[in-house]
Parts: C-alpha cells; structure tokens; sequence
C-alpha cells in the first residue's frame, strides 16, 4: 500500500457521480483541495452502506474543514447515481470497476469469498493533497465510525 509522502499518479479517467449528474473525469481534476478518498466494496451492502452512512452524515464537516469526499467502488456510474440519491450523498461517488485507484494506490489485495480467492481493492482510506501526494492512510476501514477514525487521520495534518 502506498506510503504517506509518496505521489500517487492520478492521471487516470474514472465514471463519476457528482451533484446528481454522472460524467468522465480525470481524477487529478477532483484534487481541488485536500482530498479524502474512501475505498469500498459495492453499494447497497452492509458493510459499505454503514462506511458511506457515516460519511454522508459528516460530509459538510469535511467540507469546513477544507477536505473534498471521494468515495470509490466497481459500481457503475448508474448504480451510483441511484445510490447517491437513496442515501442522500452530496460527495463525490467514483466508479472504478478495473482497480485503477488502487493499482495507483498499490492498494490491490487477495480477497475471498464463498472460498474463491480474487484480486480487488482494499477497503481503505486516502487523504491527497491537490497535488496527489499521499498525507495520511488508514489501511483498514472502520464502517460504522468511518468519519470519526477519518477525523482522527485529519487531525494533526
């Protein structure tokens, strides 16, 4: 996994959902400001519903706080839009269903499942500064209390 103090490359196109629309964008151009990015599974699952809840509950503190949102899955931009709606998401929701964040991130992980073992992104977290250096990252994600371990990151930065 990348190390804080290491550039990640963010020359990489991604689906996004933003402000109810859905569009291509680099993901350099969503480093307006500092920026958090949240790395999960699917929507409408358990774990996932709990991580985004939590954020979505704490996004405008973020946004005070001077930190843009970003959350990643594999899900298509059309499952996202449906999914911001449902959940009341005002952040950014990227979809990334061939890992590029996570290769960037070197944040790809053996998984399994049913007893099948696979290669996806680990559920972490990243905060970048605009210009993609890594400041801060929490190797494994906390669903329920996602912005308050974020906060904690956050907080001698």
């Amino acid at each position: 996994m990348i190390s804080p103090g290491k550039k990640l490359n963010a020359k990489f196109k991604l689906k996004i959902v933003q402000d109810g629309t859905e569009r291509e964008a680099v993901f350099a151009d969503l480093l307006t400001r500092r920026t958090i990015v949240s790395v999960y599974m699917k929507n409408n699952t358990g774990s996932c519903d709990k991580q985004n809840d939590s954020l979505a509950a704490h996004a405008a503190e973020f946004a005070k706080a001077g930190y843009n949102l970003v959350a990643i899955s594999r899900d298509t931009g059309g499952s996202h839009l449906k999914y911001a709606a449902k959940k009341k998401i005002a952040y950014t929701l990227a979809s990334d269903p061939d890992d590029l964040f996570a290769k960037a991130a070197d944040s790809v992980v053996e998984k399994s499942m049913y007893g099948r073992t696979f290669l996806g992104p680990a559920r972490a977290a990243f905060v970048l500064e605009k210009d993609g250096t890594v400041l801060a990252v929490a190797g494994k994600v906390r669903p329920a209390d996602h912005a308050a371990q974020l906060r904690d990151l956050i907080r001698d930065l």
